[in-house]
């Protein structure tokens, strides 16, 4: 192994786990080792590997996200419970699935993303609306074990128990906040905008490169039991 390579290699990865951007724009030295010297690829996915990371290259850049169970680079349940501004595990099951929504709502088929630009709170909840219903009407068409059908019973009451917005308050200065449908989908936007996937602008929220990294990677190698129950088994469902 040339320690050159390895030096390299290393610092690729000490950029990429604190969020640094390597790419044809940053740190270009270090993007070109990583795309044309094959050692120093071989070594960065070598250790991302051991690291449980996984790497994802879009648009000239190259992106990271832990991998399941990371309790190192990742979140625990808790923890994402803290920085999202939620107290109970439903409240987090129910942030997930938004935000698998949110992911619904740029995807056309099972081969493209649409170009849309931007999503608005009332987009995705009339889009996680649609998937609840779909999810509860699976329990009824599809063989969905115990644990599949409690907790979309558990997150479909949590959902319906919340009003659109709060009594007396107008959508225009309703803040993030637990007690609507629109206020929590304003809590997970904010945490979105945390991680660097979306920004906002007078309501609307924009996608950036790291969302459509992680979605057009991520999401299509894990998306699974759930994608077949809410769009009812459909390989190319589109919304």
């Amino acid at each position: 192994m040339n320690n050159a390579n390895l030096d390299k290699a290393m610092e690729i990865f000490a950029l990429l786990i604190v969020g640094e951007e390597v790419s044809s724009a940053q740190h270009v030295d270090l993007y070109e080792e990583y795309r044309n010297n094959s050692e120093v690829y071989d070594i960065l996915t070598s250790v991302l590997k051991k690291s449980n990371l996984s790497l994802y290259e879009f648009g000239n850049s190259l992106y990271v996200t832990a991998g399941d169970g990371n309790r190192i680079f990742g979140f625990t349940n808790d923890e994402l419970k803290r920085a999202i501004g939620l107290r109970l595990n439903k409240e987090l099951y129910l942030a997930y699935f938004i935000i698998y929504n949110t992911i619904l709502l740029f995807y056309q088929d099972s081969g493209s993303f649409s170009y849309i630009d931007y999503v608005r709170s009332e987009d995705v909840i009339t889009q996680t609306e649609s998937s609840m219903k779909q999810a509860l009407k699976a329990m009824h068409s599809k063989a969905l074990n115990d644990i599949e059908e409690n907790s979309f019973e558990t997150l479909a009451a949590l959902w319906d128990d919340l009003p659109l917005i709060p009594a007396n308050e107008d959508m225009a200065s309703l803040k993030a906040a637990r007690g609507s449908k629109t206020g929590f989908v304003k809590l997970v936007f904010n945490f979105l905008i945390s991680q660097d996937l979306f920004f906002e602008s007078q309501g609307r929220y924009y996608i950036k490169p790291r969302f459509r990294a992680l979605a057009e990677n991520y999401y299509e190698e894990n998306r699974g039991r759930l994608y077949e129950i809410v769009t009812g088994g459909e390989t190319d469902a589109t919304y």
